[in-house]
């Protein structure tokens, strides 16, 4: 059983990992078919200034399927054995079917900064 998480804002991929709305956990099985969803609510701080890592480890999550993200976020999941993939999009749960389907690569884009005024990121917005 695999357990995938996805940033989450109104049914869709959240494009900010750290202050997204919620997360989305799919359970996969060896089939590839989803057999539960549930929704965990991150702390208000910045992801990577919280607990959110390690507790994504602790609900046994394994793979992110996320908008974008700093690099020191993307670091941080994969010390922490969770494989990230970057460029998902739109419908969550697409989102996560595309995965399923391997049509979901890392699309390697990060968020170059972080500020209190907002943020930059490498593809434009």
């Amino acid at each position: 059983m695999l357990k995938l998480a996805v940033p989450t804002r109104g049914g869709q991929v959240d494009e900010h990992f750290g202050h997204c709305e919620s997360f989305t956990i799919y359970s996969i099985d060896d089939s590839k078919a989803v057999v539960n969803q549930e929704r965990f609510t991150p702390p208000p701080a910045c992801g990577c200034k919280s607990n959110l890592i390690p507790t994504l480890v602790e609900m046994g999550v394994s793979v992110l399927v996320a908008g974008n993200m700093g690099e020191g976020a993307v670091q941080r999941l994969i010390q922490a054995g969770i494989k990230v993939f970057r460029g998902a999009k739109g419908d969550v749960g697409a989102a996560v079917q595309s995965w399923i389907e391997g049509k979901l690569v890392d699309s390697k884009v990060v968020c170059l900064e972080h500020g209190a005024a907002g943020h930059v990121c490498s593809h434009g917005h």
